[in-house]
């Protein structure tokens, strides 16, 4: 498909070396004060990154996506379906493979890049659920999600571009999968951090959702959290997640009107 770009908002109702060291010293003080702080982007805590998403980038793949939110930027790459080389015998259903790996350019500390295997566990697990496997018995699909550069909220973005990249190889699906994080810090919430945010973070929850059918294909939660304080993140995940779906589709519906004419 040809590719088509678009920078959107879907934000929820309602630097490196002595720059870093400053930006988490402030973010150490506003946490013991327990006050609200400004984000070091500006944004506030319920503001997030505009998304710049792609379909196409890469050609040889059979569907393909970059996102680009703040300095996080993916690129994800579809192949297939094509014969199973893991498959003996025949199955009604078919195969879903997911490889999340990093550049070693990607983080601060260079020469790091490897495959991410919990990452990889996790992307298949937030995407199974919305791929119809039944369409394509006894043959496998292969996602492969590179992180070129790591700036927080990585796993979110890798599973959104991934859905992304599914549609646009033409691999049929329940409905699109967005993801959304966001970190606790102290009685605040903050939507889409930043790798800074996230060194600081009390605890963190990401959900992947269905926007369309409103299902969660995956929550996760580490730290402690207060049972009215989980409920407050879902929902401005959740909602966040919808609108993004709204991007995701609009970058479809731009790839089909260009296919077309």
């Amino acid at each position: 498909m040809s590719a088509q770009a678009g920078t959107g908002t879907y934000s929820p109702a309602a630097a490196s070396g002595d720059k870093r060291r400053e930006r988490r010293e402030e973010l150490r003080r506003h946490l013991a004060e327990d006050a609200d702080w400004p984000r070091a982007d500006g944004r506030s805590f319920h503001d997030c990154r505009p998304a710049f998403m792609q379909t196409g980038p890469t050609t040889a793949a059979s569907g393909s996506a970059y996102a680009e939110f703040g300095k996080t930027k993916v690129i994800v790459s579809v192949f297939g379906p094509r014969e199973s080389k893991k498959a003996m015998m025949y199955s009604d259903v078919g195969r879903l493979n997911c490889n999340v790996s990093y550049t070693t350019f990607a983080t601060p500390v260079r020469g790091q890049g490897a495959d991410n295997k919990e990452y990889s566990s996790m992307l298949h697990k937030a995407l199974e659920g919305a791929v119809m496997l039944h369409t394509f018995p006894k043959t496998t699909v292969d996602v492969f999600a590179l992180v070129l550069e790591s700036g927080g909220s990585d796993l979110p973005i890798i599973i959104s571009c991934a859905s992304l990249a599914l549609a646009d190889a033409g691999i049929m699906m329940y409905d699109l999968v967005t993801s959304v994080s966001v970190s606790c810090f102290g009685k605040n919430i903050i939507i889409d951090p930043t790798s800074d945010e996230e060194a600081w973070q009390d605890g963190s929850l990401m959900v992947a959702f269905m926007p369309a059918r409103k299902e969660i294909t995956q929550l996760t939660l580490t730290g402690e959290w207060s049972d009215g304080k989980i409920t407050n993140a879902v929902e401005l995940c959740m909602d966040a997640c919808s609108k993004l779906g709204e991007i995701l589709r609009d970058r479809l519906k731009d790839t089909a009107t260009l296919t077309n004419e």
